[in-house]
């Protein structure tokens, strides 16, 4: 169980490797304390396996925050600037621990697609 996401390009068809991400814990006021920043393996997912393992996820409001114009920059990607999409943030959040939430994204420079994943 746990928290984890995984990251697909769907300009290029392949896992998002190298891609930044940052993981926050989110307030009801607005406020965000960083949990932890990451950079996506081969795979596009993290590469120490889960962001939040089962004894760790605590009920509440989360957010991602995804680096995609500079993910996309550094495969050479030429963009406008500013880019369409620069950095994508998802805010979400836990209601029972006892499952697992899995977060993907399918991104290009143009757009992005999430759901709730297994």
């Amino acid at each position: 169980m746990g928290l984890s996401t995984h990251v697909l390009d769907t300009m290029h068809g392949t896992p998002a490797a190298g891609m930044g991400v940052a993981l926050y814990t989110t307030g009801g006021d607005g406020s965000a304390s960083l949990v932890k920043r990451l950079v996506l393996n081969a795979d596009g997912r993290n590469p120490d396996g889960l962001l939040y393992d089962t004894q760790s996820l605590q009920k509440g409001s989360y957010r991602l925050v995804f680096d995609v114009a500079g993910y996309f920059r550094a495969r050479g990607v030429e963009l406008p600037e500013p880019p369409f999409l620069n950095q994508v943030s998802l805010d979400f959040g836990i209601a029972d621990v006892s499952q697992h939430y899995h977060v993907p994204l399918l991104v290009s420079p143009w757009s992005y697609s999430t759901y709730r994943g297994s």
